[in-house]
């Protein structure tokens, strides 16, 4: 498997133990976010919620197949549940956020969206198994470094890689949410930084909890 990031929460997930080359995108999003836009062919993608940068299923090519409501779906042999979720603390309030879990390769990836608080019992019992997640740590629109520590404590995954945060590339109102920098002091622990993760279920590290930065 291999995993690229390309800013904010847009992951190109690639399964290359598939014969037909499975490819799905996560949260593709429009030319405001200051990213290059992703325009390559795609078999899923995957919709957290109905944001601009974080919905532009449009822009991938080829006629992939887009999740964007809760359930369970098995689309190429790909399995994929959609978990509600909230994109604030005020879950009353807020908006509604999809987490999605995604197995192939015998990898339980769970990318969390704009999640925006702690997780409940029942979305627990969902994420259990997780092997990768992928977390938000910006704060402001999601949960913040701290807030993403306790979340990670209560899913233990075995790798752990933040996105929707601020880098070089952001804009507008990205500019407005914490570096990944904040994120590592409160995790504890020195990250391994990689251009992509390639990685097999072999490889997954079976004590503590890895952190990956992915560059972009």
């Amino acid at each position: 498997m291999h995993i690229t990031y390309l800013g904010h929460s847009c992951f190109k997930i690639q399964d290359k133990n598939n014969s037909e080359g499975i490819t799905i995108v996560t949260d593709p999003f429009d030319k405001t976010v200051g990213f290059p836009v992703p325009h390559f062919e795609a078999d899923i993608v995957t919709i957290s919620h109905d944001h601009h940068d974080h919905n532009n299923a449009g822009a991938i090519r080829g006629n992939p197949f887009i999740v964007k409501m809760a359930g369970e779906y098995d689309i190429k042999g790909v399995s994929i549940e959609g978990i509600e979720a909230y994109h604030t603390a005020e879950k009353e309030k807020g908006e509604k956020n999809l987490i999605f879990t995604i197995n192939l390769e015998d990898i339980q990836i769970s990318h969390l969206g704009d999640l925006g608080h702690t997780l409940d019992e029942k979305q627990l019992e969902r994420l259990v198994g997780t092997d990768i997640l992928l977390i938000p740590v910006g704060g402001k629109y999601t949960i913040d470094a701290k807030k993403a520590v306790e979340v990670i404590s209560q899913i233990e995954p075995r790798i752990v890689i933040p996105m929707h945060y601020r880098t070089s590339n952001s804009k507008n109102e990205q500019l407005n949410i914490d570096g990944v920098e904040k994120f590592v002091k409160e995790f504890g622990s020195a990250p391994r930084y990689e251009d992509k993760l390639k990685i097999s279920k072999k490889d997954l590290p079976q004590e503590e909890t890895e952190l990956i930065i992915l560059k972009v």
